[in-house]
């Protein structure tokens, strides 16, 4: 019977170690990413320009509304209602530079033009 014991008890150990093993890799990979994306240039670059509102706006109109529709309401692209609350501003820099996410092209706006367009998606 303590044979049994001692084998479920490794058991539960092992599921324990492994699991905080998993949390480690998670913490540091987020960690690392972070780093990283402040590292970037031009993302520094953008967060630290303060973005005019009504460029940013023009910018949209411009560039996204196409998709997006001129409230940012979504028509072909999703709606951006709230985007700032789903994702961080580097987050929003990446997406709308990274082409990662198709039908959306590729655009990497100056870093003023992307500071500005971060303006106007914070009050969306």
């Amino acid at each position: 019977m303590d044979n049994q014991i001692t084998k479920t008890e490794t058991l539960i150990w092992r599921i324990i170690l492994t699991a905080l093993a998993i949390l480690l890799v998670v913490l540091v990979s987020i960690f690392a990413v972070r780093i990283m994306r402040t590292a970037d240039p031009y993302v520094k670059s953008v967060l630290s320009l303060k973005g005019d509102l009504a460029l940013g706006h023009a910018i949209f109109q411009i560039n996204c509304a196409g998709c997006h529709g001129w409230e940012a309401d979504g028509r072909v692209g999703p709606s951006l209602q709230g985007v700032s609350n789903r994702k961080s501003p580097y987050g929003l820099i990446h997406q709308v530079t990274s082409g990662e996410t198709p039908p959306m092209p590729k655009f990497q706006p100056k870093p003023q033009e992307m500071a500005d367009l971060l303006s106007y998606l914070e009050t969306l």
